[in-house]
């Protein structure tokens, strides 16, 4: 149930950045196509956080370091775009235009997805 919230919060996030940044675009044109879009795109956007995120973090300790964790906005907009490429490769209809609007979605993803989660665990309590 916890995995199901999660990503209905990153589908919720994702749509925001779209609204929010012209050069990620959704090129769904029913409701239901772009739900299922925002669905699959917030599925892709976490299993690459899952993967690679980790990894990412253990081989660039010290650039995280040195850049007192600052470094991570830019390894999520990267993040965020490897999840475009992946959709396109998946004939998904999202796509992001460039670096410059994937960190900027990436930081917005972050920003409403916390906001949600924060909302939500108010709401039930706290309780896990």
């Amino acid at each position: 149930m916890k995995f199901l919230i999660k990503l209905v919060i990153t589908a919720v996030a994702v749509w925001v950045a779209t609204l929010l940044i012209s050069g990620i675009q959704l090129h769904a044109h029913t409701t239901a196509g772009k739900i299922t879009t925002l669905v699959v795109v917030a599925l892709i956007f976490g299993v690459i956080n899952a993967v690679l995120k980790p990894i990412v973090r253990a081989v660039g300790c010290l650039a995280y370091a040195v850049t007192f964790g600052l470094i991570s906005i830019v390894v999520n907009g990267l993040l965020f775009w490897l999840t475009s490429w992946v959709a396109g490769k998946l004939s998904v209809p999202f796509h992001i235009t460039g670096f410059g609007p994937a960190v900027l979605g990436a930081l917005i993803v972050g920003i409403v997805g916390w906001v949600l989660s924060l909302i939500l665990d108010d709401r039930d309590g706290g309780k896990d």
